[in-house]
């Protein structure tokens, strides 16, 4: 699903209860042991400590080439208009560049900014920034506002209604999103609110019905709006991929050829290829884009299988870059380092470890697919169960679970 604001021009990536209660009541009984068991696992994955990491260098030594908005420091806005489009050319290239920095660019900009002099467009906007940086609940707050503020004008509140439909999805809060996509359809009909519905219908037992009613739209739809088209073809694809069908593939590379730099897409493209063993496809989807975590993890494990002379260079890139992000403080997507952990290291504890914590926030199938492999290498059958029984609440079937057939 995308984040969409100011005619869509930023795209694809993204708590209310970190716990599995929050979602399906029926679980409550097990819920307390599966927070021990992520506390223990984490404990234990702790012990495997990380690498030393480097501290002594060279006072001529470069470390790293920052990128040129952190070499000159600009005057700071003084208008909200101006401070807006900075924020959004921030997201923008965050999203498009894979590089969290921008975000911290961003985060800086509305610190110094008084909370008196906050527009609807930059709430907005900061509850997009909260979102990438997987702090949901400010940003669900922030949304919330907007839409019950009598102030609000009609353009801010379908673009607060449609963020927070995404939020909801993103966190497998269906019914609520369900809301928002109808509401939206309501006040602004058009391929992007027909995404949204038939997004929410795939995930909660009619991803057939939802793909076809898509589809037909898409085809009657003026192709001259390239922003809602994109979104569309990019939600075809994934509702292909939940029902096993090849045209998948197709919708995504309609996608990245109208927005080669959409990284979403392409991790999404370069995961379905992976999955049908078409490794040296995944190696030349992924080329150059090695400083993506989530398109490097994919690409190792794409050499790793293809016993690329490379992989092992990456791999040791990759290890020392996430040691760090551990290092650090500052591991931003746990799906990533879960996956790395499982597929190349083995290390089925630490993917199990990791990739819990990551669904407590984001249940993307992506998330819960590396749920269900990490819990079945693991051993950890109550883990599936629960899972298995959240998918049953939401009647949600999808053809990349084979975990949930087997």
């Amino acid at each position: 699903m995308t984040t969409c604001f100011e005619s869509c021009g930023l795209r694809r990536q993204s708590d209310s209860d970190p716990g599995l209660t929050a979602f399906y009541p029926a679980l409550r009984r097990r819920a307390f042991s599966i927070v021990l068991l992520i506390t223990a696992l984490a404990m234990e994955t702790a012990l495997a400590a990380p690498a030393a990491i480097e501290t002594e260098f060279n006072d001529q030594e470069i470390l790293i080439t920052l990128p040129p908005e952190a070499l000159t420091p600009e005057t700071h806005p003084d208008s909200a208009p101006a401070l807006a489009d900075h924020v959004q050319d921030y997201l923008l290239q965050a999203r498009s560049q894979g590089d969290p920095r921008y975000l911290g660019y961003a985060q800086a900009l509305f610190e110094r900014w008084p909370e008196s002099r906050m527009t609807d467009r930059l709430k907005i906007l900061r509850a997009t920034l909260n979102q990438s940086l997987h702090r949901f609940e400010p940003a669900r707050e922030e949304l919330t506002n907007i839409l019950s503020a009598s102030t609000s004008d009609h353009r801010h509140i379908n673009q607060a209604r449609l963020t927070l439909a995404n939020l909801e999805l993103v966190q497998g809060n269906y019914e609520s999103a369900r809301s928002h996509c109808q509401q939206l359809a309501d006040d602004f009909p058009g391929l992007i609110a027909a995404s949204c519905l038939a997004q929410v219908e795939a995930r909660t037992g009619n991803p057939e019905t939802a793909y076809q009613s898509l589809l037909a739209q898409t085809r009657r739809s003026p192709t001259g709006d390239t922003s809602s088209r994109t979104w569309a073809l990019g939600t075809l694809a994934d509702i292909a991929a939940q029902l096993g069908r090849p045209e998948a593939e197709e919708h995504w590379r309609q996608v990245l050829t109208l927005t080669p730099d959409d990284l979403y897409t392409r991790t999404q493209l370069a995961d379905w290829l992976l999955e049908r063993g078409e490794n040296e496809a995944v190696i030349e989807l992924t080329e150059q884009y090695e400083q993506v975590d989530s398109l490097a993890v994919i690409r190792v494990i794409a050499m790793k299988r293809h016993r690329h002379s490379d992989a092992g260079t990456l791999s040791a890139r990759l290890d020392e870059r996430f040691s760090e992000a551990r290092w650090r403080g500052t591991l931003l997507h746990q799906r990533d380092l879960a996956r790395y952990a499982l597929d190349v290291e083995g290390n089925a504890k630490a993917a199990l470890a990791h990739s819990l914590a990551n669904w407590q926030d984001q249940r993307e199938p992506l998330d819960t697919r590396l749920l269900l492999r990490a819990a079945k290498s693991a051993g950890r059958d109550s883990v599936s169960a629960d899972v298995r029984a959240w998918l049953d609440k939401h009647n949600q079937r999808d053809a990349r679970y084979p975990e949930v057939r087997s």
